[in-house]
């Protein structure tokens, strides 16, 4: 008798948000991957305004699509069943099975999740029947005890699965062994007897210091420390939410650079599109809040938005017309994209309060297009050819609640397929200052990305594939956490049986 119903699951819980869940996931699972383990991963819940389009068509983290990439699969809504994109303080929108089933706020659907569990251990028991191993994320930490009711996305998932967990602590943080100790005697015995391991992430320095420290920990807990992970410089994985503190900084230092500014309003959406040009030689990008703190740039870019109205009111609350009409004015360039495009338009319309409450809101009227907000999202994952410059080629995928009109939208951006149908979209405006387009990823594809910089005044690009570049950083973080935490390990700890490294 195995001593889990799900043994060959392992999940990765944290001390707290952004202790290194999602990248020791994301390098467990290319380990497993390349060593020939068939793996996939999986987060139960996952909080996110960062997003992608699964396989089927559905809508999932964005941090389950790298690791799906890591697992060299195509991203599945059954490695990530519920999403919840935060439209207000209070509440958010749910997404089950990639789909979305309405708004919500906390205690509803605190109440809801029992019935949820169901859904989530189906999804897991499809990957578990499917695959050698599944790695999954859990989500801030197993200790908050406000939130042990009910729980569905840490200990409470690893007790109904029945699988064992392994607890990481970012040590760069400070206060490492309060957190891996306070962690574990805030759990019940027989989540305790589950844990089969700590790791200690982002260690700088020599590794023989913290001797003591796990001597004392193991023997407070019983549980050993299985890695010291060292501190990775300028490592680039996407992140799984908001913008990461290197994410701020400016990219390229050369003085021929194209100037790039990403407008930050409260409920922006899907920074990964932005990763590219903020890693491009010849790129500065910076994203910036305060309209008072914006000096100029070639290009300004309105990003998506979970809540388009509200951000819109933000924006021109704190004078971004203003220096939107400036930065035109002085020849800047302009690019909407998805909740940004639906910006630019004359006026959004949410009749129905799909986002927040109906009404209406005038827009900043800088393309002839309306837009109104329904119930159904456009989900799909697109490929086709660009109208600007060389009429290059883009992939991406659309995510959006929204439905474009208008005279703007006869001169589009791009003619895309989804496979299935042909369609344009779009706009490039009649001087040619302003682009738009629901498409996220958009500059993800070389060709089109050097159309834009052309665009923007750049007069020759140099050689960057975003794509091999992140393949390349997730080897170099399997590389790494594999030195430390080996083969062998993983699958002891997944009771598979032993392979050659």
């Amino acid at each position: 008798m195995t001593e889990f119903q799900h043994p060959h699951t392992l999940m990765v819980q944290g001390t707290t948000s952004d202790a290194g869940k999602s990248i020791l996931v994301t390098a467990i699972a290319r380990i497993l991957a390349r060593h020939g383990i068939s793996v996939a991963p999986f987060k139960s819940q996952n909080m996110a305004l960062n997003s992608a389009v699964s396989v089927e068509g559905g809508e999932i983290g964005r941090a389950q699509a790298v690791q799906a990439e890591a697992c060299y699969l195509q991203p599945s809504v059954l490695m990530n069943p519920i999403l919840l994109k935060p439209n207000s303080e209070l509440g958010a929108q749910v997404i089950l099975n990639g789909k979305a089933i309405g708004n919500m706020k906390a205690q509803q659907y605190h109440q809801m999740k029992p019935t949820l569990l169901a859904e989530v251990l189906a999804a897991h028991n499809t990957l578990s029947e499917n695959y050698s191993a599944v790695i999954v994320e859990g989500a801030g930490s197993p200790a908050e005890v406000n939130l042990r009711e009910r729980d569905i996305a840490n200990m409470g998932f690893a007790e109904a699965a029945d699988c064992p967990v392994i607890i990481v602590s970012d040590i760069d943080r400070g206060g490492v062994f309060a957190h891996l100790y306070g962690t574990f005697v805030l759990l019940s015995e027989t989540e305790q007897a589950r844990v089969k391991g700590f790791v200690i992430n982002r260690f700088r320095g020599d590794v023989t210091l913290l001797d003591s420290g796990l001597t004392w920990l193991e023997e407070k807990t019983g549980v050993p420390v299985l890695a010291v992970v060292p501190y990775i410089n300028q490592l680039h994985i996407e992140a799984e939410d908001s913008l990461t503190q290197s994410q701020t900084l400016q990219s390229a230092q050369n003085s021929d650079a194209i100037n790039i500014g990403v407008i930050q309003y409260p409920r922006a959406s899907n920074h990964t599109d932005f990763d590219v040009l903020r890693l491009h030689p010849q790129v500065d990008c910076r994203f910036y809040r305060d309209a008072q703190s914006f000096t100029g740039a070639d290009v300004l870019i309105l990003p998506g938005s979970k809540n388009v109205r509200g951000d819109l009111a933000w924006l021109l609350d704190n004078g971004w017309r203003e220096t939107i009409l400036r930065h035109l004015r002085y020849g800047g360039k302009l690019i909407g994209i998805c909740g940004g495009f639906q910006m630019l338009g004359q006026v959004i319309h949410d009749p129905d309060a799909i986002e927040s409450e109906a009404g209406s809101t005038e827009a900043l009227n800088l393309i002839a297009m309306t837009t109104t907000l329904t119930q159904n999202k456009q989900l799909r994952n697109v490929t086709g050819q660009s109208f600007l410059g060389r009429q290059s080629t883009v992939n991406g995928y659309e995510i959006h609640a929204g439905i474009s009109d208008g005279v703007a939208l006869e001169k589009p951006l791009f003619t895309l397929t989804d496979g299935q149908s042909s369609f344009t979209d779009g706009v490039i405006s009649d001087d040619k200052q302003i682009l738009g387009s629901y498409l996220h990823g958009l500059f993800d594809k070389k060709d089109f990305l050097d159309d834009v910089l052309q665009w923007a005044g750049l007069n020759k690009t140099q050689e960057f594939d975003y794509a091999t570049f992140r393949d390349q950083e997730i080897n170099r973080l399997a590389d790494v956490v594999e030195q430390v935490l080996p083969l062998q390990t993983l699958t002891d700890l997944l009771s598979l049986p032993a392979r050659e490294s």
